[in-house]
């Protein structure tokens, strides 16, 4: 596997990701935001950020599946929440755990957490994207 993932002993322990990702693969997939779109366009889980944050993770799993690569080859996710505020926290977590376990992995690249005004249309509460590192 080209990442390897690390929490340094002088930073602190995160549950939801590691601090540090090294990559020694050879090829990047830069995967584009991705929303709570299904395979036809239309929004799942209008007004449930939980249900956003799982279809998205569901979307990126496809889009790295689609090159040969898994959430075991990401490096580094962004998430972009509209209005974020700390008591969001948990539905975010949700929506990371179900879609973790239907896609049996333990999503903990690094992350950074980005709260936003807006994102391309209304009903859509979240984007995440994805760097990848394979052979």
């Amino acid at each position: 596997m080209p990442i390897t993932l690390v929490n340094p002993s002088r930073l602190p322990e995160i549950d939801a990701y590691r601090q540090v990702s090294v990559a020694t693969g050879s090829k990047l997939v830069f995967v584009a935001g991705q929303v709570a779109w299904d395979a036809d366009g239309v929004t799942v889980g209008e007004g449930d950020l939980a249900a956003q944050v799982e279809q998205c993770y569901l979307n990126v799993a496809t889009a790295l599946a689609e090159v040969g690569a898994s959430f075991d080859d990401v490096a580094k996710l962004n998430v972009h929440v509209v209005d974020w505020t700390p008591d969001k926290m948990p539905l975010l977590m949700e929506g990371i755990t179900r879609a973790a376990t239907k896609l049996g992995v333990t999503p903990t690249p690094p992350a950074t957490l980005l709260g936003v005004a807006a994102l391309d249309v209304p009903e859509h509460l979240v984007e995440i994207e994805a760097t990848a590192v394979i052979d």
